[in-house]
């Protein structure tokens, strides 16, 4: 028996495509074609920079954190620069360096716009798919970010607009393109609202105030046409936001607990010993446990940051010290030394007294014949010079530095 199949050619009725254009370069957006089962989708074209950007959020709060659980996440793929992995299993690994500081830098303007009291889940996926040196990615991606944001029905008090500026022979240049880059004496990246500046990060060779300050300018005078364009889009295709469930303290007990407790609080912080202050707290934070049964263990650790935050603003504004007896133009005491370990070619102890507990190991080594020390990026394959190498041991409060070098100099 033959078995005929139908077929038919899938419409998009949804799929459009916004133009406009950004430091003078096209910049076009299309939605609704890709990826529908995410709260808002967009490809984002930066002349030949392709940027998937995504958003999801999950249907109910997380349980037991007092906090926002966002997660950004910029993924660079060398398929976009239409390279192959240099490594024996010619497979992606791990987020570069360049791809996890892309992801703070979103995250860094975009978190705070969200409701404080939210607990459901937000994931921001931000995908390059095919790479345009002059043309940013990361720019490319932190505008589509804000975009689905903007669009989907997650709360959200966006949008946000992202630009890059440089300053080549003197001139401030927006978004410079990858040759302009080498000769900037200015690294700029600038993120904003339409009224305000919600995030620099900088580097300068030596560049004067007013410099710097007519470069943000000139990048919020940007940022601010952008963010018109994503409204535009919000206007035309942006879904209703959602109410969401509040995961928090009740406020009422919260400042019952505060005017009753408060001067205890002040007694057991009042202390320039960390180990007497945690030992002081205990018994304060048992006692308000029996009071209130009904609160949990996270909304306990929740009254007792709160309290403790009340306190040292309180101290810091009303009486000038902090909470371990400093004023507010003292130090605390440090100490350094060098030529700990002698199989190194460097090393270095620093420790401050109370300082947060850890060891952490920084070693910086070079390459070798036998291991040239060449790396894959997004821009092109490089020679390593430095490799920083990152841990923590969580029971020491100092800080030792490993340096090492490459034996025979390239």
């Amino acid at each position: 028996m033959a078995i005929e199949f139908g077929s038919r050619k899938e419409t998009f009725e949804n799929f459009k495509v916004y133009e406009t254009t950004l430091a003078g370069r096209p910049f076009k957006v299309e939605m609704g074609k890709m990826c529908g089962l995410s709260n808002a989708s967009a490809l984002i074209r930066y002349g030949e920079t392709c940027v998937l950007c995504n958003v999801v959020m999950s249907p109910k709060p997380r349980e037991g954190v007092d906090f926002f659980p966002l997660n950004v996440e910029y993924e660079e793929k060398l398929y976009a620069a239409g390279r192959i992995p240099g490594s024996f299993m010619r497979r992606e690994g791990r987020p570069g360096e360049r791809a996890i500081l892309t992801s703070r830098v979103v995250d860094r303007p975009m978190r705070p716009l969200f409701p404080k009291e939210m607990r459901n889940d937000v994931c921001i996926t931000m995908t390059v798919m095919s790479l345009d040196p002059d043309c940013s990615p990361e720019i490319a991606g932190m505008i589509g970010a804000s975009l689905v944001t903007a669009v989907s029905e997650i709360p959200w008090n966006g949008p946000i607009g992202g630009v890059q500026v440089g300053l080549v022979d003197g001139e401030i240049v927006l978004n410079p393109t990858q040759e302009q880059r080498k000769v900037s004496d200015l690294a700029l990246t600038v993120a904003a609202t339409m009224d305000k500046i919600v995030m620099i990060e900088a580097g300068a060779n030596e560049v004067d105030e007013d410099t710097m300050l007519n470069a943000i300018k000139a990048a919020h005078a940007e940022i601010k046409k952008i963010i018109t364009f994503i409204n535009g889009i919000v206007a035309e295709r942006g879904k209703p936001k959602i109410d969401f469930q509040v995961v928090g303290l009740d406020m009422d007990v919260f400042h019952a607990i505060q005017n009753k407790y408060l001067d205890d609080f002040k007694a057991a912080m009042d202390t320039d010993d960390k180990n007497v202050r945690d030992a002081a707290l205990l018994p304060i934070m048992d006692k308000i446990a029996e009071e209130y049964p009904d609160l949990t263990a996270a909304d306990l650790d929740l009254v007792s940051y709160k309290m403790q935050k009340f306190v040292v603003r309180r101290w810091l504004l009303d009486e000038g010290k902090r909470v371990d007896g400093r004023g507010i133009n003292e130090i605390r005491p440090l100490a350094a030394e060098v030529g700990l370990l002698p199989r190194v070619h460097g090393s270095g102890l620093f420790q401050g007294v109370h300082g947060a507990a850890g060891l952490h190991i920084l070693q910086v080594q070079g390459g070798t014949v036998v291991f040239p020390g060449l790396v894959d990026g997004l821009s092109g394959a490089y020679d390593l010079v430095l490799l920083h190498i990152y841990e923590g041991i969580h029971f020491y409060k100092s800080c030792i530095c490993l340096l090492y070098t490459s034996p025979s100099p390239r």
